[in-house]
């Protein structure tokens, strides 16, 4: 939210609120005030219908309804312009909400994502002729994959998020994908996989450059996120990956969560790692181990994956071991890989409640997408 008060000498402060967090069990939810307006579903690419847009999503259309005056994605003093704004009275400034719309990438249920845009002529958001041609160009892109033990989590945790970025000139796309419960691996890394490849097939409908798009992906969807930057030739597909907390390596969390000193999110973790490989590792079971290296992240690593920003808190049970690995192994290929620690136990998306978690991810996304 931005307030403009003037007494004497015009004068602008600008706030952000606190980021909201995905449900599941590892990641604690912020509250959510509705956003104002009616949900609207805009019609599908050719051949791809929409599905009616869940609750969550904002408006669509070219109005300007009211926002919440707390609303996650005010931006910050560095996203908004602070030129003068002369009244005798406090005046409200909120961005106007971006245009949303859920489709399927696939004929599963859980095949669905959430596309966040805004029109091109409004990203501009200043006169001037360049100002206009640069809002013309196609805009990167951004694919955000939920955490949840592979075994629960919804694409909607990532609303505020995904909206705040839209104010940055991203489109941003949240999946859903099978549940392991119901799909094994390898399932949820080729959804992952088809709901980037929806996206650079249907790129000209949300204005986005199809070869400029990184991915972010949380706790079990973290995993998601590095094995389609690693998997193949990463770099082909996506600019980046950013995890947060990412089980990178699933048998090292099994293997942590059968030791004596187990947290219950541990040993969570190592039942959900059974559930989303369909077999227990394990020397009595020889047939499970192709599937334990193909679901580490590591296994893939090659010169021609795309670059990594991982993040760990310091004491939060997905320890950084679970990405020092493929750091490393990406760092031996030559390609740029860099593990973070945020103090504290904060997981997943919890991580974007240190101030330095979010400028931090922006400037990655910048540099990555930047052309």
């Amino acid at each position: 939210m931005r307030k403009a008060l003037v007494s004497g000498a015009a004068f602008a402060a600008t706030c952000v609120a606190a980021v909201a967090v995905p449900g599941g069990a590892a990641e604690a939810a912020a509250p959510t005030p509705p956003p104002g307006g009616s949900a609207t579903v805009e019609a599908p690419p050719s051949g791809s219908p929409a599905v009616p847009s869940p609750p969550e999503s904002g408006v669509s259309g070219s109005s300007a309804p009211s926002q919440p005056a707390d609303s996650p994605e005010a931006a910050a003093s560095a996203d908004t312009d602070t030129d003068s704004v002369t009244s005798a009275r406090a005046v409200m400034v909120t961005p106007t909400p971006p245009r949303t719309a859920t489709y399927a990438y696939g004929p599963a249920p859980r095949q669905r994502l959430d596309a966040y845009w805004r029109p091109s002529s409004a990203s501009g958001q200043a006169a001037g002729t360049q100002r206009r041609r640069q809002a013309e160009r196609p805009r990167p892109g951004v694919l955000l994959l939920h955490g949840g033990y592979w075994l629960e989590g919804d694409k909607s945790g990532w609303k505020y998020f995904a909206r705040r970025l839209t104010t940055q000139g991203y489109a941003v796309f949240a999946a859903n994908y099978r549940l392991a419960q119901t799909a094994a691996w390898p399932a949820q890394r080729d959804d992952a996989e088809a709901a980037l490849a929806y996206v650079k097939r249907n790129a000209r409908r949300w204005n986005v450059d199809p070869d400029n798009i990184v991915v972010i992906g949380s706790s079990a969807g973290g995993l998601l996120a590095s094995q389609l930057g690693a998997h193949g030739d990463g770099a082909r597909r996506v600019r980046g990956v950013v995890a947060l907390s990412p089980v990178n390596t699933p048998y090292l969390a099994y293997q942590v969560g059968g030791g004596p000193t187990a947290s219950p999110g541990q040993r969570k973790l190592r039942r959900a790692v059974v559930t989303l490989l369909g077999c227990r590792p394990g020397p009595e079971n020889p047939a499970c181990w192709p599937k334990v290296d193909d679901s580490s992240a590591a296994a893939h690593a090659s010169a021609g994956d795309a670059p990594m920003l991982l993040m760990h808190g310091s004491d939060e049970f997905v320890p950084r071991t679970q990405s020092t690995g493929l750091a490393g192994a990406l760092n031996r290929a030559g390609v740029p890989a860099t593990v973070a620690t945020v103090p504290g136990r904060m997981h997943g998306l919890e991580l974007m409640n240190d101030p330095s978690v979010y400028p931090r991810i922006l400037s990655f996304l910048k540099d990555r997408t930047a052309r």
